[in-house]
């Protein structure tokens, strides 16, 4: 069963040349197939920061502690070799790619986790099957990667190279940021089809309870000033919506 453990992670991000600014102050987070996570917090409290410092962008420097993967050191790993092992982050803003087409983009990214091409028959038919899922036109296969895209179209696409490249966790930024109804409720069915397949973890970050109503967590954690401050089910989802964070800011300020 696969698990992604977080154990006592610190994490800097570079504000200038060479100078950091401390940002997480100990995270402890195990995600384990077949369980969906929330992490909910203000702006500004490190919930992105953590997404990114697990996928491994260079902007965040991890200082102490641990990540891994089935026991794998997670960080002692390339940023492509970690989607190889099963990692997937959806990220809150995705870039735009001109000049390359959402086809070509998502074989080729199956090709990389994979180590081998996909047949073009067999992906043909698989990207067909998945975007009809998510209610994406046929058109747009051709489209420049992220070009154009309107906020909902965006997400859509995350959850479409989700469902394609099927990886063991996966890291939503914000996947209901932007979206109208139609598209969160169509979002919401594509990251729970994922969840329910065989050897799948998800860890949902968001500032909103909306996807929590179509996004059932087994576990709530509340994020403030870098750390986990408070843990529980799905009514801890609820009693942040009636009652916000307030009384948790006190819990995550730094000593």
């Amino acid at each position: 069963m696969a698990t992604l453990e977080i154990r006592d992670l610190h994490v800097s991000v570079e504000e200038a040349a060479g100078t950091y600014q401390e940002i997480l102050r100990g995270v402890d987070l195990a995600v384990s197939a077949g369980q969906t996570h929330a992490i909910m917090g203000p702006n500004g409290s490190g919930k992105s920061t953590l997404a990114y410092a697990v996928a491994g962008h260079p902007k965040y420097k991890v200082t102490s502690g641990s990540v891994t993967l089935d026991g794998e050191d997670v960080l002692a790993m390339s940023v492509d070799a970690r989607a190889r092992a099963g990692l997937f982050l959806a990220m809150q803003y995705p870039v735009e790619v001109p000049g390359v087409s959402v086809s070509n983009f998502l074989r080729t990214a199956m090709t990389a986790v994979r180590g081998e091409a996909p047949k073009l028959r067999d992906f043909t038919k698989q990207l067909r099957g998945a975007m009809e899922g998510l209610a994406i036109s046929p058109e747009f296969a051709q489209r420049n990667l992220n070009e154009g895209f309107s906020g909902g179209e965006k997400k859509r696409h995350e959850i479409l190279q989700l469902e394609l490249l099927n990886p063991k966790i996966a890291i939503l930024d914000e996947t209901d940021s932007g979206l109208d109804i139609d598209a969160l409720k169509v979002v919401s069915e594509g990251v729970n089809r994922f969840a329910a397949g065989e050897g799948h973890g998800v860890l949902l970050i968001t500032h909103y309870t909306r996807i929590l109503r179509y996004v059932q967590p087994d576990f709530v954690h509340v994020f403030v000033g870098g750390r986990i401050v408070a843990e529980g089910g799905s009514e801890l989802a609820e009693e942040l919506e009636s009652e916000g964070y307030e009384k948790f800011l006190t819990a995550g300020t730094p000593a």
